[in-house]
C-alpha cells in the first residue's frame, strides 16, 4: 500500500499496483483494494467501506472472515506510524452485530501499547449511526524497519 500525504496531518494509504496483497494491494485482480487514511497526530487509521455481495457469507451478510480481514488490514497500517514492518501474530475478533453487504461501514484502528517489537492494536467497525458492529484486537510483531 502506497502512502500519500493528503494534508498537513493525514496520510492516504492507497492500493499500490505492485502489492499483491488480497486485502490492501492493487496488484491482485481478485483483491479487495482496501484504502485507508492515517492521522499521525492522533495515531488513528480510518476507512470508509461499502462491500459488495462478492464478500457475503450468506443471507446478504458480510462473511466473518472478511470482517476479520478488514480489522486486520486497518490495524496493520498502524505500523507505518512506528516506521516498522510488522506481521500479525494474533488476531481476536468479536462479532457484535451482523453487517449487511450493502451497508456503508466505518473502520477505525489505534495502537494500544508497544512493548519492544510487540505492537498491540485495536480496531472497530461501526455503522453510519456509530453503533459498533465488530471489534478486533491484534498483536503484531515488528520484523524490521520500513
Amino acid at each position: 500500500m502506497r502512502a500519500k500525504d493528503v494534508g498537513s496531518q493525514t496520510i492516504r494509504f492507497d492500493p499500490a499496483p505492485e502489492n499483491p496483497c488480497f486485502g490492501c494491494g492493487g496488484g491482485n485482480v481478485r483483491g479487495m483494494r482496501l484504502a485507508f487514511t492515517g492521522d499521525p497526530a492522533t495515531g488513528r487509521v480510518t476507512g470508509r467501506l461499502l462491500m459488495s455481495a462478492d464478500y457475503q457469507g450468506g443471507g446478504g451478510m458480510l462473511h466473518g472472515g472478511i470482517i476479520a480481514l478488514i480489522l486486520d488490514e486497518a490495524m496493520g497500517k498502524l505500523s507505518r506510524f512506528e516506521d516498522v514492518r510488522a506481521v500479525t501474530a494474533e488476531l481476536n475478533v468479536e462479532y457484535l452485530k451482523p453487517i449487511r453487504v450493502d451497508q456503508e461501514i466505518f473502520v477505525e484502528a489505534f495502537q494500544q501499547e508497544r512493548k519492544g517489537r510487540q505492537l498491540y492494536h485495536q480496531a472497530e467497525i461501526r455503522d453510519g449511526e456509530g453503533v459498533v458492529l465488530a471489534r478486533g484486537r491484534g498483536r503484531f510483531v515488528a520484523i524490521g524497519p520500513r
